[in-house]
């Protein structure tokens, strides 16, 4: 549980950081997801699939946790008072059992977009930005424009045309679909309650936690959580209030 948890951590943040990019250019967003799409070795299929085991070692863990709980105990206390169990260790199965559920969606909606297929057909043109001597330079860091325009040579190469994530996104949490904004900011707000205990808790499993850290973790997990909520949940809130518009429109499929 702990060991799987400390790699969801790890990838929650590394995700959040990536997202964040919709508050910069589109051309830093779409060309993160090009460079992701297009890692060597097979790369990107490696993380999904570490991932995946990750997922599926939690649950297993969580499930058989929860089932050797109820047979240390087959019968239930007559009474019940909680002494030092926090809300958020509490509720810890219930809320995994939602962002479960959440999970699925949100493969559904933005890698699989099996929720919406015309999302397959967003694309655009990466733009560059005019550098120091006048030619076109990319105006991100993953340099994808500089490689497929040939460092602005090329700036009208068909290669340049990305699938839009950009406009994807400001689709998907639009006015339009203020339902799917509203579920996935309250998702996130469950994530942060399920971090505030699981951070914290995966250390004392470790066995790296004692009296002194444990407030200090407590803190620690705390922090972290309030700002992986802030993170995620700022884009569906800028996409609502049109901070972030879509770029490319969007053609039903019928």
């Amino acid at each position: 549980m702990a060991l799987s948890g400390l790699v969801l951590v790890g990838f929650v943040c590394g995700h959040m950081l990536g997202n964040l990019q919709m508050f910069l250019h589109s051309d830093w967003i779409n060309e993160y997801a090009y460079k992701l799409q297009h890692l060597p070795y097979g790369l990107l299929w490696v993380v999904r699939t570490v991932m995946l085991i990750a997922v599926v070692a939690h649950v297993i863990t969580a499930v058989m946790l929860v089932l050797e709980n109820h047979r240390a105990r087959p019968e239930k206390y007559v009474a019940r008072d909680t002494l030092q169990a926090s809300f958020a260790s509490r509720t810890m199965r219930y809320t995994g059992f939602i962002l479960f559920f959440f999970i699925i969606f949100h493969l559904m909606h933005f890698t699989i977009q099996n929720v919406h297929p015309e999302f397959k057909d967003l694309e655009v043109r990466l733009e560059g930005v005019s550098g120091s001597h006048g030619s076109l330079e990319s105006r991100t860091i993953w340099g994808v424009y500089d490689k497929l325009s040939a460092h602005g040579e090329f700036p009208e190469s068909e290669a340049l045309a990305v699938h839009d994530v950009y406009s994807m996104v400001a689709i998907g949490f639009s006015p339009t679909y203020w339902y799917v904004s509203v579920f996935y900011i309250i998702s996130m707000g469950l994530l942060c309650y399920h971090l505030m205990h699981g951070i914290s808790s995966m250390f004392q499993s470790l066995g790296l936690r004692n009296a002194i850290w444990r407030v200090r973790l407590d803190r620690i997990a705390l922090v972290i959580s309030l700002v992986v909520f802030v993170g995620f949940a700022s884009i569906p809130v800028a996409c609502l209030t049109g901070l972030i518009e879509p770029i490319t429109p969007l053609v039903a499929v019928h």
